[in-house]
């Protein structure tokens, strides 16, 4: 009885094995049959085919294919064209109408959407749209047409996978103005822009085209080495410009010390940076200066090293880790973040009592290099247990199973966030040492150091994993683009895919983070900054305390390096001339140093004299003194306005003009008997010396303005960008390009950051009675390099809109920036005034009001005009 038992579970599982057999085999022939489309039945096809070339204004041309097929009736896969898009029926009969037996994966073309079907009476109507671009020197496919860009000319080709043997009835190409040449002299008729043929076959369609050498030029340099030396020439430079204004800023610490030991005690002294500062200060000074010239050299090593080196030796993925992974390692060591540099001493510490112990330090260097050694040796031990992961012992991921693609993407995920880790080591480091960090952190990495690590840790690795899951996203939407109408249950092919991608990734991804650590050298040059213009030590009362006039030429070159770096170089990117980074960089920083020497000559403080601005200006007692005038002023011209008008108030027009007197008056005192400028009241000067009496304080008010004000500029810029064609399949198509959309937000609000705050930091230096001029003036900074890229725009025959846009919506940020600042000098009369624009208009009386009003409408109708025609279709 047992034994009939076992004999008939084994008939049932031969004969499900046998049912399972038939199935599989089945499948395959259905699959093998697939490959027969019955072509023969398409010979009384209708076709009709467009080809439109659009290259001017544009930094890539792009190829649209536009294709209309009536099939018969007769053709037994008709039926099945109108079944469900995600039916195998329907993507059988697709694949057989518009690919035949063309190899998966070899398209990269774009469609805006699914083939359009039509049942009609004689047949069914299927509209293909495709749309390519021409960015390189590679054969570009674009529905049935092919595209092959040579060093001269462009060749064109009709070469369908399938209706090869029938005639079509009209095929079009419109080439938008170039020259072209019918090889086979087959057309029908051709004008200036297009060429017709009708009723021919598809392999008569071969037309040279002559494309203008300012669109050959991109294509071929796209990559070739020029291009890579450009960017890199953009890293030599930054590194150049950085190491400079560090090696001056040093001697003119030095310079400054050796003038402030030769002063007799008693003397006044007015408050400078590192000036008469302790033993302490001069050593942070110069501490931080070497930091900075060791990222200038390190930083311009490494991107080279991956531009130009890295590139040519073809790296596997076993020698890529063992090089990238101890780099990064070794970055974070570099930067130190334990280090404490040389800090004064806190009020109240005793004199021979340190500010960071070493025990303190200790456990800081303990937790940041266990951890980055960890994490190392955590993706190194892919290499040793390669065996474990089905990896062969070079980690070719050419065959790999799941679990060999998890060791691949864990040896990349550890790599990318080692890169990341330090870029963060090296930003605390700047931050730290210049003192731009909140003391409740740096309280928090002095007690638990190793908690810091953790969290900072914890949140790096979900970026990393967030631009893990970015590359992935995009490579499975690129995999269902390029191997489109092709089964989905074939994984071979896709986990290829999955491999390559996992290999690529720590290279790809930690030489887009490394392209950004340039923001490092902007938040170096910041830290320098504000070291040497920290606020003193409080001894003494504070409202004596005398305030520098402007920043010093050390400070200017600083403070003009970061508007090149975050601001000028932007010019370059959407003049689509990134090649000439180093150049544009360098041209941004004379821009603004020219605008500096004509305007610091016109400025209202510079034509009242050194000797007003020390006696009326010097500290917060004069500051406030000043603004008590201003108030009597603006109240004196609001009653003689009444006057004119019929409203007197008690006071005759003699009086009032003898308080005017006295006021001006009041200027000349201090001007050593040379009459100042009639036109300059207290008014202007009061403008002028901002809202704060420390410079960088206004600096530092300035930024947040703009941040805020070019919150709504950075939403219309990428609004554009999603809009523009190519730019929206660079962010969706590309590793790196979601990860470079949200950079592209960070740096733009960036820009409009460090543009108010050299707005402030500059105020008192930019010509013109009224701040808007300044901010005209600090524009026409930019705007000299930008006639330059706009001229380059114009030779190149690409669109200039985007970068007028830009120039548009800085001058305005910074204009509204300008207006808020002269609101916050009198920020303490707000309690007397029902609403801000009251207050407003008593600062700028009615008829400065009323300009300012014009001038802002104007600018703000500029930037809509132009938005309005970059989005017009």
């Amino acid at each position: 009885m047992a034994m009939t038992r076992w004999w008939r579970l084994l008939s049932l599982f031969v004969l499900v094995a046998w049912v399972w057999a038939a199935c599989g085999t089945a499948h395959a022939r259905q699959r093998d049959a697939s490959t027969d489309c019955m072509s023969d039945g398409l010979k009384g096809s209708t076709v009709e085919a467009t080809l439109r070339l659009k290259q001017h204004r544009r930094s890539v041309p792009m190829l649209t294919s536009d294709m209309t097929v009536q099939v018969p009736r007769q053709w037994p896969l008709a039926r099945e064209l109108t079944f469900s898009k995600n039916s195998e029926q329907y993507q059988l009969a697709m694949r057989c109408l518009l690919l035949g037996d063309e190899t998966p994966g070899s398209r990269s073309e774009w469609r805006p959407h699914e083939p359009e079907v039509t049942a009609t009476d004689s047949g069914v109507k299927v509209h293909y749209v495709a749309y390519n671009w021409i960015a390189e020197q590679r054969p570009v496919l674009a529905g049935p047409w092919k595209i092959i860009p040579a060093k001269n000319t462009w060749m064109i080709y009709l070469l369908p996978p399938t209706l090869q043997t029938i005639r079509w009835e009209q095929i079009e190409i419109d080439l938008g103005g170039l020259d072209f040449n019918d090889l086979a002299q087959r057309a029908s008729y051709s004008t200036e822009n297009q060429v017709v043929w009708r009723n021919k076959l598809p392999e008569v369609v071969q037309v040279e085209v002559d494309p203008p050498w300012q669109r050959r030029l991109p294509v071929m340099l796209g990559h070739s080495p020029w291009a890579t030396a450009g960017i890199a020439s953009w890293w030599v430079c930054a590194s150049i410009l950085m190491a400079v204004a560090a090696i001056r800023a040093r001697r003119a610490d030095a310079t400054a010390v050796r003038e402030a030991g030769r002063q007799p005690p008693g003397g006044e002294v007015t408050q400078r940076p590192t000036v008469g500062g302790s033993d302490a200060e001069t050593r942070g000074n110069s501490s931080l200066t070497r930091i900075l010239l060791e990222w200038a050299g390190l930083s311009a090593g490494v991107a080279l090293a991956l531009l130009l080196y890295v590139p040519r030796q073809n790296f596997s993925p076993r020698s890529g880790a063992l090089l990238y992974i101890p780099a990064g390692v070794a970055l974070i060591l570099a930067a130190r973040p334990w280090s404490p540099g040389v800090s004064p001493t806190a009020p109240g510490d005793a004199p021979g009592k340190p500010a960071r112990p070493a025990d303190i330090r200790r456990r800081q260097a303990l937790a940041v290099v266990v951890t980055a050694c960890a994490v190392a040796v955590i993706g190194l031990l892919v290499i040793p247990a390669h065996e474990v992961f089905g990896l062969p012992g070079s980690l070719d991921p050419r065959t790999t199973t799941r679990l060999g693609r998890t060791g691949l993407a864990l040896l990349g995920v550890v790599t990318v966030l080692l890169w990341l880790a330090a870029m963060v080591a090296w930003a605390w480091r700047f931050a730290r040492e210049g003192g731009l960090l909140r003391e409740r952190w740096t309280r928090q990495w002095d007690q638990a150091p190793a908690q810091c690590v953790f969290i900072i840790g914890c949140l790096l690795a979900n970026i990393t994993m967030a631009l893990f899951a970015c590359a992935w996203w995009v490579n499975k939407r690129r995999w269902k683009r390029t191997n489109w109408l092709v089964e989905q249950n074939i994984p071979h092919n896709y986990n290829k895919s999955l491999s390559n991608l996992f290999e690529r990734f720590s290279y790809t991804d930690l030489r887009w983070i490394f392209a950004y650590s340039w923001v490092l050298t902007g938040v170096a040059l910041l830290a320098l900054l504000r070291f040497r213009n920290r606020p003193p030590r409080a001894h003494g009362r504070r409202r004596y305390e005398r305030f520098a006039l402007a920043p010093s030429k050390p400070d200017i070159l600083l403070i003009t390096s970061l508007f090149a770096f975050f601001v000028g170089v932007r010019a370059a990117k959407l003049a689509g001339a990134s090649g000439l980074y180093g150049f544009w960089l360098g041209l941004n920083v004379l821009a603004l140093y020219g605008v500096l020497s004509l305007g610091r000559r016109w400025s209202v403080l510079s034509r009242m004299g050194e000797r007003f601005c020390t006696v009326r200006l010097g500290t917060e007692q004069h500051r406030s003194e000043l603004l008590e005038k201003s108030h009597q002023y603006r109240n004196v011209n609001h009653q003689m306005q009444l006057l004119n008008r019929g409203h007197a108030d008690g006071a005759t027009c003699e009086q009032l003009e003898e308080k005017l007197h006295q006021l001006h008056q009041w200027l000349v005192s201090a001007c050593e008997g040379v009459d100042p400028p009639e036109h300059i009241s207290v008014l202007d000067i009061a403008l002028a010396w901002g809202p704060e009496g420390r410079w960088w304080s206004n600096a530092v008010r300035a930024g947040r303005l703009a941040f805020w004000f070019g919150t709504p500029a950075t939403a219309l810029l990428l609004y554009y960008q999603a809009q523009d064609p190519y730019g929206r399949q660079s962010v969706l198509d590309s590793p790196t390009g979601l990860p470079e959309f949200a950079a592209n937000l960070i740096l733009y609000q960036m820009a409009w950051t460090v543009g108010g705050f050299t707005l402030g930091a500059l105020w008192r230096l930019l010509p013109g009675r009224r701040s808007q001029m300044r901010a005209w003036i600090l524009a026409a900074a930019y705007g000299f390099p930008t006639v330059l890229a706009a001229a380059l725009v114009k030779v190149m025959d690409t669109d200039p809109r985007p970068l007028l846009l830009y120039a548009a919506l800085l001058l305005v940020v910074l204009t509204l920036t300008s207006v808020w600042m002269d609101m916050a000098t009198f920020r303490e009369e707000r309690q007397y005034w029902p609403s801000r624009f009251a207050l407003l208009l008593s600062v700028y009386q009615m008829r400065g009001l009323s300009g300012q009003i014009t001038w802002v409408v104007a600018q703000v109708g500029a930037v809509v005009t132009i938005f309005a025609n970059l989005t017009k279709h």
